[in-house]
């Protein structure tokens, strides 16, 4: 196998939020350590975002679909192309692309499997507009072997944590638990701030509660907390994961129409939702098979005041809870630079799934690699 050597990659990542799409150049080591060297966000443009959520709530054709997938491509070449124009052209490009629909249940078709994933964002166009070879698709690899396609960024957390539940809380809620006592494992604890933004924007033409001072002055109403609690999906054992198909605007018209009277209120009550569904999540599955002593959180509730007090409340008084910035690594920029290390191990052909986080029935090299 090729000598490893250090790489200069720029990750790319927009998540489930769909607020934009970060753009971290990195310097990635053998030994799997990760250097920011810069972030940026980049903005889609509002008719591309547009698009995107008619996408998640199935209402593009194919034709427009199509489209979108190279349009976002081309959104991902700009941001990239803004750090190259900074700091030049970097060894390669890892892109997770946008997620429009994961399906990781277990059904059939007449004996052929459904699971299936799709993240769009043409690694032809980035590649081409960049000049850079690009790495793309990593989930499909994954659930071609029998696992969910998510999470992945559990491998970069086997290599940067110990004895910790890391917790990212983007549109959905993911964690990745790094323990001395077993192996491994991750799974989707729930919503993050789908339901949080879309009550925001519906009912205060916000994008997002900005460090939740919308939920600060409501009060949760214990009650539909604990309606919203009784879902099904928090009782399911790991390996698990769920996204904007089972979180979706007819879910969330649906709950709102037992919700307070009180917008204020409903914003709290969705943010304590979130961190309770977490706190939940670890005493079901997390402290019965790991010892952790800290909880590290990281993506956009990480700046959510709200949401860190209400985490703190539900969450034992042993663990302590901290930030990705603690450990000298961007909340904004982690899962970006998270794929970075992806795309170096797939430059490498080394596995960089983690079948006791995903699934899989075995350690596989994710991704294409698609050249200039």
């Amino acid at each position: 196998m090729e000598e490893l050597e250090p790489k200069r990659i720029i990750g790319l990542m927009s998540g489930t939020s769909c607020d934009t799409i970060d753009a971290a150049l990195c310097t990635v080591y053998p030994d799997m350590s990760c250097e920011l060297i810069k972030g940026l966000n980049y903005d889609y443009p509002e008719f591309i975002r547009n698009k995107i959520f008619k996408a998640f709530n199935n209402e593009l054709s194919v034709e427009e679909l199509c489209q979108l997938n190279f349009e976002i491509g081309e959104c991902f070449a700009k941001a990239s192309e803004i750090l190259i124009g900074d700091f030049g052209k970097p060894d390669l490009i890892s892109s997770h692309g946008q997620t429009i629909y994961h399906y990781p249940t277990e059904n059939y078709e007449n004996g052929f499997s459904l699971k299936s994933t799709m993240q769009i964002g043409e690694s032809s166009v980035i590649s081409a507009k960049t000049g850079c070879m690009t790495v793309s698709n990593f989930r499909e690899a994954d659930i071609a072997h029998g696992g969910q396609g998510a999470p992945l960024v559990c491998f970069a957390d086997k290599h940067w944590f110990k004895n910790a539940a890391v917790q990212n809380i983007g549109g959905i809620s993911n964690v990745t638990v790094v323990s001395d006592d077993c192996l491994p494992f991750g799974f989707d604890t729930g919503c993050g701030n789908i339901m949080i933004d879309y009550c925001t924007q519906k009912f205060f033409n916000k994008k997002y509660d900005k460090d939740g001072e919308i939920a600060e002055s409501g009060t949760i109403s214990e009650y539909w907390l604990n309606c919203l609690l009784e879902d099904e999906y928090y009782f399911n054992e790991p390996p698990k994961t769920t996204g904007r198909e089972y979180f979706s605007p007819k879910y969330i018209e649906n709950i709102l129409k037992i919700a307070p009277p009180n917008k204020e209120d409903i914003i709290a009550t969705l943010t304590a939702l979130t961190a309770k569904t977490i706190a939940q999540a670890y005493e079901r599955f997390v402290y019965p098979n790991a010892h952790i002593d800290t909880v590290i959180v990281g993506g956009g509730g990480a700046y959510n005041k709200f949401m860190m007090k209400q985490l703190r409340k539900y969450l034992p008084k042993r663990i302590e809870l901290k930030t990705h910035e603690d450990y000298g690594i961007s909340n904004n920029y982690k899962e970006a630079m998270a794929f970075a290390l992806l795309g170096y191990c797939t430059y490498y052909r080394i596995p960089n799934n983690v079948p006791s986080c995903t699934g899989a029935k075995k350690s596989v090299v994710l991704g294409k690699i698609t050249y200039p």
